[in-house]
């Protein structure tokens, strides 16, 4: 039996794909390639190059491999852009997420381990958000995750789909250096790109009411991740209860100003970043308890912002 990894070829959906051939799982990968690269999918997976949009290409791959599940991470994930592009959003992360659901139902996969985001919260007004804080997505994007949410859940009561949905914010770091996060939106491919074209990195507001005056962010590793991703998954086939939703989150948090000290002390070049002004919105300190996931599903912060950021780093430059 296998599962079938969506968006398998991108920075989180690669890591996915070694977490499950690491416990001697197989898995499948389909990804249309619009930000993963084939090279980050093992030689020895089965590839589909396409898009989950397309319900006759998934029909095909159930057809051609014993799927007993899916961990569905291809989407969308541009949370800024995604006010740009709505329709493009929803059509990625809603519309495929039903043709998805409706192919798993015609060849009767019932289990799904779900790709969501902390940003369906949006702004919380508590400084550590559990999986009962309020809702309130303030993009197309953050609102595309809950709405996928609501689908399995729905599908759930109506056709007994067993599911998931994790919930994280900022995955950072390497499992392996030939997988990198390739985003031009993300912090560390931005701040390693500005070192490497030498210019000095920039932060967004240093006069926040925390310790060093830079917002707090929750960081987890992206190979952590994976692990708590396949975990689910094996919950899933073993027939075990899981939550609806998980947060995975470090429940401490990391300032933007540490991040920035640690990246100078790691690659080894010195800098101070420019200070720009605050982003409309953002608040001081927004990080996620990890506590029922770590009941669960084998959820920990196994590595060290020194770690997080070396491996990040080493795979920047092993692309170089």
């Amino acid at each position: 039996m296998a599962w079938l990894v969506t968006g398998g070829a991108g920075y989180i959906g690669s890591h996915v794909v070694r977490a499950f051939l690491a416990e001697g799982m197989e898995v499948v990968v389909v990804d249309d390639l619009s930000s993963g690269h084939e090279e980050f999918v093992p030689s020895t997976v089965p590839f589909y190059r396409g898009t989950i949009l397309d319900g006759d290409l998934l029909e095909r791959i159930f057809r051609e491999h014993s799927v007993s599940g899916v961990v569905h991470v291809a989407g969308f994930k541009y949370a800024g852009v995604s006010v740009q592009r709505p329709l493009h959003t929803y059509e990625q992360n809603v519309t495929a997420t039903a043709v998805l659901l409706a192919a798993m139902q015609e060849a009767g996969v019932d289990a799904i381990v779900f790709s969501s985001s902390a940003a369906v919260y949006g702004t919380p007004d508590v400084e550590t958000v559990t999986e009962q804080t309020p809702k309130s997505p303030e993009s197309p994007y953050g609102e595309s995750k809950l709405i996928g949410e609501w689908l399995l859940r729905d599908q759930g009561v109506a056709v007994g789909l067993r599911h998931t949905s994790l919930r994280y914010f900022n995955v950072v770091g390497s499992g392996d250096p030939s997988l990198r996060d390739t985003s031009p939106h993300n912090l560390f491919p931005l701040v390693f790109d500005a070192l490497v074209a030498g210019r000095t990195p920039r932060i967004n507001g240093d006069d926040y009411p925390t310790p060093d005056g830079t917002c707090v962010r929750d960081y987890i590793h992206v190979a952590d991740l994976a692990v708590s991703h396949v975990a689910a998954a094996k919950r899933l086939d073993a027939g075990e209860r899981v939550e609806a939703v998980y947060n995975l989150g470090s429940g401490d948090g990391v300032s933007v100003g540490e991040i920035m000290s640690t990246v100078a002390s790691v690659t080894g070049i010195a800098f101070t970043p420019e200070v720009g002004p605050r982003r409309p919105g953002d608040p001081a300190r927004i990080v996620a308890s990890g506590e029922l996931a770590a009941r669960d599903l084998d959820w920990k912060m196994r590595h060290t912002l020194d770690e997080m950021v070396g491996t990040a780093w080493e795979a920047r430059q092993s692309a170089s």
